[in-house]
């Protein structure tokens, strides 16, 4: 047999035992780097292998049992003995305890550098059997109840464990001994107060996590869906060591406290590998910290999942295929043009097609595309690295963002050369988009004879599906969407009455709205005319183009979306 590498251990182990062929492993792999699914999942859900014989394969790996965790009374001084958040985040169940070793229940294939930490943070031996999933997790649910509680209850506990590590937490801002600031960092509470947020900003589908010390207290807050939840703040000493805690696990210098700086971490959150991009900043009364939550489970990077209208997708899916020109995706900050991005290069991304990226930084690693991460304080810029690019026989190349005149002229030079250039501009609509070009100094004749299209986009939250509520809307609501009471044909509007499941907001979840820009020839007429965006646009609607508030007034006569959503958006 061919001698195959894989990251994940399950599948390299699955390669090893010779049970599945080369096309299958490599089925399964690429369907876990697209969805971020656990391998073990879709083998199951591909039935290329039975539960028992996974469970087998795992054991022996880890030179034990497979047993029947269902036949098992564990008793509640041994539940005890695993604080809930940590049983949590790496799927485990205690079997038995003393004061020296543990037996864990899993279900998963745990490396060793899991093992490691799962003794440090416990501070014992630990050993394991393996059991399935669901018992594991009805388990869980039966000795630690539900999330939504344990949370709390898990706060006041590390709170009193906190109390009990004493002096090795009270290192101040001030502090300058790297060493003790180390020892606080790596203390098993920090340890398991860090891994408990992250794993609660996962299960809440949160994209960022904030870290902010002020001079009184220490918040901790997730954006889920777009707007900002705050959780129960720590106590306010424990800024350092959590903060120098997020910096050990990315590789950033903790000594550093008076530069921004940038990491990543990638960690297994309850059996899925997930990334964090970390963003530190200086302030006045410590580090503000902020990770960027990338979870391929969460985030689908399939043009198909985007939430494009029929038309949309269509002719977007012809112009990515086209041989050469630019294609830009505008919004604003958070509006998933890159998402939109990746999904336009996966579905290019083949043997045929040499794909390269230059990103700032670059946010999911996709194989087969060669990607680059800048460096503007080396000179690594976007301009820079085009330059280097065309030097590379690229067929596509995407650059995270056009700043500057230099970089839009080395695209449209790009463009000329026979390329297919992606990239984004932060620009209010699709039509703003060739005005920002025209103001950058690019000239109009160059815009007009290689702009393909134009995608402009926003996210709006989506209406919780256990709580969405229908009503029919006022006449000056109707006014302000551009709709009239003929229009809606009885057609209700729907808001979310709030319920446990969407945490009480009404909404869960996000989708795209857009509009296509699509750069004909009357339109490129326009163009070398050097015509202000508000022609363009119009000339666009004429011939077609449906705006962004229209979108989204699609997406609430299909109840997906509130009126409040599409007019705070559009």
């Amino acid at each position: 047999m061919v001698d195959m590498q894989f990251k994940d251990s399950l599948l390299e182990e699955i390669h090893q035992e010779g049970l599945l062929d080369a096309s299958q492993l490599g089925e399964i792999q690429e369907e876990h780097e697209r969805t971020g699914r656990p391998t073990r999942t879709i083998v199951l859900d591909m039935e290329l292998l039975r539960e028992e014989q996974l469970l087998e394969l795992i054991a022996r790996h880890l030179g034990t049992e497979v047993i029947d965790i269902k036949a098992v009374e564990i008793a509640p001084e041994v539940a005890r003995s695993l604080p809930a958040s940590v049983a949590r985040m790496y799927n485990v169940v205690p079997l038995e305890a003393d004061s020296n070793a543990v037996v864990l229940a899993t279900s998963d294939l745990l490396g060793p550098e899991v093992v490691d930490e799962l003794m440090f943070v416990l501070t014992r031996d630990a050993s394991f059997k393996v059991a399935r999933e669901t018992d594991i997790k009805n388990t869980l649910q039966r000795y630690y109840g539900d999330e939504s509680e344990s949370v709390s209850e898990m706060l006041s506990a590390l709170e009193n464990e906190l109390e009990d590590a004493g002096d090795i937490m009270k290192v101040g801002e001030g502090d300058e001994n790297v060493y003790e600031i180390e020892s606080a960092a790596n203390a098993a509470p920090v340890v398991r107060f860090v891994n408990l947020v992250l794993y609660q900003a996962v299960q809440d589908r949160a994209s960022d996590i904030h870290f902010e010390p002020f001079e009184n207290e220490f918040k901790i807050r997730y954006r889920v869906d777009g707007a900002l939840y705050e959780m129960a703040p720590p106590p306010k000493h424990l800024a350092l060591p959590v903060t120098s805690r997020i910096k050990v696990i990315s590789g950033l210098n903790i000594a550093e406290r008076r530069l921004p700086q940038d990491g990543r971490i990638q960690l297994n959150v309850a059996g899925r590998t997930i990334d964090f991009r970390v963003s530190t900043l200086p302030t006045q009364f410590g580090e503000s910290v902020v990770l960027r939550v990338l979870d391929r489970a969460v985030v689908s990077l399939d043009l198909e999942n985007l939430g494009f209208p029929d038309d949309v997708f269509e002719n977007f899916g012809n112009d990515i295929k086209k041989p050469n020109g630019i294609m830009i995706v505008t919004g604003p900050t958070g509006s998933g043009k890159t998402t939109t991005l990746y999904s336009a290069l996966r579905r290019l991304n083949s043997i045929e097609s040499k794909l390269l990226t230059a990103e700032d930084p670059v946010e999911y690693e996709i194989d087969g595309l060669v990607q680059v991460p800048m460096h503007e304080a080396i000179g690594l810029t976007f301009a820079r690295t085009l330059r280097a690019f065309l030097r590379q026989d690229p067929d596509t190349i995407m650059v995270g963002e056009i700043r500057d005149l230099e970089t839009a002229e080395i695209a449209v030079q790009a463009s000329l050369t026979g390329h297919l250039v992606f990239s984004t501009l932060h620009t209010n609509d699709a039509a703003g988009a060739i005005t920002r070009l025209i103001d950058m100094g690019v000239e109009p004749f160059l815009i007009s004879s290689t702009l393909e299209a134009v995608l402009g986009q926003r996210l709006v939250r989506t209406i919780c599906k256990e709580c969405r509520t229908a009503y029919d809307p006022e006449d000056d609501v109707l006014e302000q969407l551009g709709l009239t009471r003929d229009q809606m044909q009885g057609q209700s509007f729907y808001f979310g009455a709030g319920c446990t499941k969407c945490n009480d907001t009404g909404y869960r979840g996000r989708r795209g709205i857009y509009e296509y820009f699509r750069i004909s020839d009357p339109i490129r007429k326009l163009i070398s005319e050097r015509k202000p965006s508000l022609v363009l646009r119009e000339k666009a609607v004429e011939l077609g183009m449906r705006t962004l508030r229209e979108d989204g007034v699609r997406c609430i006569l299909d109840g997906y979306t509130t009126v409040e959503e599409v007019l705070k958006y559009t």
